[in-house]
């Protein structure tokens, strides 16, 4: 291994979308595995529109938590190390 590489982890990644309608509390999830060595990147690739804010977790055991609202919609997206 050379020194300053930067080696890819793989991740679990959870996505969901949340509904914004009232009487409605579904929302979709989409359940992928991403090899990245930048969460951040991948999180943002999901940040399109006008209004767009982010915030990121890092929860104790080591999950990254973005929450995304994007125009109104609420995108919850984890990653968990594998």
């Amino acid at each position: 291994m050379k020194r300053g590489v930067k080696m890819k982890k793989s991740y679990e990644m959870i996505r969901e979308i949340f509904n914004s309608c009232s009487n409605n509390q579904m929302r979709d999830v989409f359940i992928s595995e991403v090899t990245t060595d930048d969460t951040d990147a991948v999180a943002q690739s999901f940040c399109e529109g006008k209004d767009v804010t982010c915030e990121k977790s890092i929860l104790e055991n080591g999950s990254i938590i973005y929450d995304i609202n994007t125009d109104g919609i609420h995108q919850r997206i984890g990653f968990t190390e594998l």
